[in-house]
C-alpha cells in the first residue's frame, strides 16, 4: 500500500469557482481543481504521492495521516 493511502484527500464543490477543488489536509491545500471531480480526485493522488516523496526526501519523515 503507498503512504498516500493512509492520508485524507478531499474534493469538494466550490460554487464560488464553479468546480471542483482537492487538498489533503496536514500534506498540500488546494491543489488542483476541475469541472470532473473523478479527475480532479485522480490528479490530486499523484500530488500527494509527488508531495510525501519530497517531505520524505526532504524531512526525512512524514507527518501522522490526518484522518479527518
Amino acid at each position: 500500500m503507498k503512504d498516500s493511502a493512509r492520508y485524507v484527500k478531499r474534493v469538494e464543490e466550490s460554487d464560488e469557482d464553479q468546480c471542483f477543488i482537492g487538498s489533503c489536509p496536514g500534506v498540500i491545500g488546494p491543489c488542483c481543481h476541475g469541472a470532473d471531480e473523478v479527475a480532479v480526485y485522480r490528479e490530486l493522488c499523484g500530488i500527494v504521492d509527488e508531495w510525501l516523496e519530497i517531505i520524505r526526501d526532504e524531512a526525512g519523515t512524514l507527518s501522522e495521516p490526518v484522518a479527518t
